[in-house]
Order: C-alpha cells, then sequence, then structure tokens
C-alpha cells in the first residue's frame, strides 16, 4: 500500500452531530477500489481487455440497456492509471494494450483516433468490437451515437493513460499510440479563432459525422495536461506549442471577479457559457497544468458554494444529488494541493459510497443531472448519472485515496 497512506485517520460524522475516530477511511477506500478494480481485469480471459462502465449489481445487469457491456473510454484510462498507483501494473497495462489496439484496429476508421466507447471484454482481431444492442422493439441492432462517436477530452484521457503506461514499462507502442492520438486531436480539433483551443470532436454514426464546434475548458485541460506529458517524455517544440494552446484557452475562461473557471464556449467556439458549470472543469486545473497561477485556489470557495451536494459534491451549479465521482476528484485535488483538512472528511463520503464487491455507486440518488446534452441530437439536457456500480466512480476514488496525480503519474509527497 502507498506510504501516504500510513497514519491517516478517517472521521465518521454520528447521527448526533458529534465526530468518532474510525478505522482509517483513506487507506480503506485505497483497498477496497483497487481490489474492485484489479478483479475486473484480472476475472477476464487473458490478452489485452476493457472493463465495463456498469457492472452488474447483484448478478443483475444494468437496468439501462444502452449502458450493458459498454467499456468508455474515459472510465477506462482511469482504470488503468489508477491500477498503477494501486501497484497492480500487469492490470494496467492489459487496459493500456487495449487502447493501443485500439489506435490502430478501428473497424471504419485508419486515422489513429479513438471511439468514446468500446464493448467491454477481452480486446483482439479482426478490429475493435464498438458497443451496441439488439432492440426487440425495432427487430434491429441498436448504437448509441455518442458512444461510437470521438470526443477530444477522451482522446486526452486515452493518451494519459497510453503515456503513464510508457512511463511505468518504457514499451515504445505506448508512446506511438498516444503520439497518434494526440496528433489526430490537433488535426481535427484545433479552432484559432478567439479564444484559441481544442473544439469538442466529432458527433455520430460513421459517414454521417458532426463536428462539435463548442470549445470545453475540461477538454482543453486535457489536452494540455496530455500534450505536457507527451513532451516530458520525448521534447518536442510541437508538443509544447499544443499544450500552450490548451493551457491559453484554460486561461481565457478563468473568471477573476467570480473566482471560478467557465465551462468553455458555445457552438460558435468564441461567446463563454456563463451559465453553466462543471465540477471537473473548475478543480483539474490546479492538478493537471504546471505551476497553476496562485489566484486559481481561490475556485475551492467557489466550489463550496455553488457545488456543495450535502457532505460531498455534485457535477453542475446547485447539483441535484452527490456525484461519487467528482467528490473524489475534490479529495484527490484538496490533497494535492496540501487541503488535507479539506479532505479528510471526503474519505468517509466516498466509503459510504460502496456498491459491493468494492465498487462505487455513480450517485446514492435515483438519478442526477449535469445540465450538458449528450449530443446535438439531445432535446434535451439527458447527460445523467445512475445509481449504478461505476467504473468512473471507482477509479477516481482509488486515485485519490493513493495519492496519485492522473495527469502527471506523479505521487503525493510523504
Amino acid at each position: 500500500m502507498n506510504g501516504v497512506l500510513r497514519g491517516i485517520v478517517g472521521v465518521i460524522v454520528m447521527s448526533s452531530g458529534a465526530c468518532a475516530f474510525a478505522a482509517p477511511a483513506r487507506p480503506q477506500l485505497a483497498a477496497m477500489t483497487c481490489a474492485a478494480l484489479d478483479r475486473a481485469v484480472t476475472t477476464q480471459p487473458a490478452g489485452p481487455v476493457l472493463v465495463a462502465s456498469y457492472p452488474p449489481l447483484d448478478g443483475q445487469p444494468a437496468p439501462i440497456l444502452a449502458l450493458r457491456g459498454v467499456a468508455f473510454t474515459y472510465d477506462n484510462a482511469l482504470a488503468s492509471i489508477a491500477l498503477f498507483a494501486c501497484g497492480k501494473a500487469e492490470s494496467a497495462l492489459r487496459i493500456a494494450d487495449a487502447l493501443v489496439f485500439a489506435t490502430n484496429h478501428d473497424p471504419e476508421y485508419q486515422d489513429g483516433r479513438i471511439r468514446n466507447a468500446y464493448a467491454a471484454g477481452p480486446v483482439g482481431a479482426p478490429s475493435m468490437k464498438l458497443p451496441g444492442y439488439w432492440s426487440t422493439e425495432r427487430n434491429a441492432w441498436n448504437q448509441d451515437a455518442y458512444q461510437v462517436s470521438s470526443a477530444t477530452g477522451n482522446q486526452a484521457w486515452a493518451a494519459l493513460a497510453l503515456l503513464e503506461a510508457f512511463r511505468q514499462s518504457g514499451e515504445a507502442s505506448y508512446l506511438e499510440a498516444a503520439r497518434k492520438v494526440l496528433h489526430w486531436s490537433q488535426k481535427n480539433t484545433y479552432d484559432a479563432q478567439s479564444p484559441a483551443g481544442f473544439s469538442g470532436g466529432y458527433y455520430g454514426y460513421f459517414t454521417k459525422q458532426v463536428q462539435q464546434n463548442w470549445k470545453s475548458t475540461e477538454h482543453n485541460v486535457d489536452l494540455a495536461a496530455a500534450w505536457s506529458a507527451l513532451d516530458a517524455v520525448a521534447p518536442d517544440q510541437g508538443s509544447a506549442q499544443q499544450a500552450r494552446i490548451a493551457r491559453q484557452f484554460v486561461s481565457s475562461q478563468w473568471d477573476a471577479g467570480e473566482g471560478r473557471f467557465l465551462i468553455g464556449t458555445g457552438a460558435d467556439g468564441q461567446t463563454s457559457d456563463r451559465v453553466r458549470s462543471g465540477l471537473d472543469a473548475q478543480i483539474w486545473p490546479l492538478i493537471a497544468l504546471h505551476d497553476p497561477p496562485k489566484d486559481w485556489r481561490r475556485v475551492f470557495a467557489f466550489v463550496d458554494h455553488a457545488h456543495r451536494a450535502g457532505d460531498g459534491y455534485g457535477f453542475n451549479r446547485d447539483p441535484d444529488g452527490l456525484w461519487t465521482e467528482g467528490t473524489a476528484q475534490a479529495a484527490a485535488v484538496a490533497q494535492l494541493n496540501g487541503l488535507s483538512d479539506k479532505a479528510l472528511p471526503l474519505w468517509s463520503v466516498l466509503l459510504a459510497q460502496q456498491a459491493g464487491d468494492g465498487w462505487l455507486f455513480a450517485t446514492p440518488a435515483p438519478r442526477i443531472s449535469t445540465g450538458l446534452a449528450i449530443g446535438p441530437d439531445s432535446v434535451t439536457n439527458d447527460f445523467f448519472y445512475y445509481h449504478l456500480p461505476h467504473l468512473g466512480a471507482t477509479a477516481w476514488a482509488a486515485i485519490a485515496a493513493t495519492g496519485v496525480n492522473p495527469f502527471t503519474g506523479s505521487q503525493e509527497a510523504d
């Protein structure tokens, strides 16, 4: 177990309102989630593998048909990074191997892009399996348009996982795959109009792809970190320049008056959205970008005011419920910024989200909203999280509890 976990004491808030010291919550959370992530890989047949984002609960598959057997790229990238932090390199590399295969064996594209999701399970020839399900109502095979699309942030997270695999193993295939994914993003999503940065990616089915022209603060944070990570292991002026472009976009979205980051621009790629807020866009810059301005730390006050949900945090402004993944993100960012007192009460909040077998629920509520739409064909803001065991939440909890910075691979100082 990571040395930084020794001696940390968790606090459980009792029903009387008094605090009582109990079993150390942080190391318990690390051990539990690390074991769950490792089992999710080792119980699969040998070779490259992707893990289901919403695994069965008590033997019952996810009630939402479109989520069954789906391995979201972002969740799996997180899981690979977390498994390295857990000391489970073999399992981490099996997920990274699947991402390498994906860059070279897409069933429809030959340009190195990563899809937002794939079919969970073993990965192998002849090509990646895309997620989908048989609709008895339509008597046809259904695919979710978002799942087979390529969002910019997911390219960056795949690259971050691949670069961590390269740092850990020295195997050149991970480095080359990361380059391929990032170069696809550079070629296909860069938008020079002010504020210059990278747009949302492409949405829709093969031959019917729609370019997403909005620019996301979170996506640009991810790309700034990924290009910087590439430049760190293979120094190159081009990589450094791409990192600067993404970082400058993030800086352009800092609202010093409100002490927060704007979520990004609308479809014109220029006009910033001043209404909505995403927790990840608020706090990730503090650990993803090198030497962030001290003024950015004021975002903690905004987050505590606008994103609080009970004893944890929600996704959007004035949230309608606790978001487990985001609460783990807050714990990780606070801890890595030396604010252990802010992270301390969150360990027991995260432990309380246990779904069984070491997994965490995405939310304790039946459903929470994000205030965001899944795609351009959505008629409402239909991006939700559900009361289901969730790979992303479990991986972020492991990342937070082990003290790793998922953007850099560096470990919290003892």
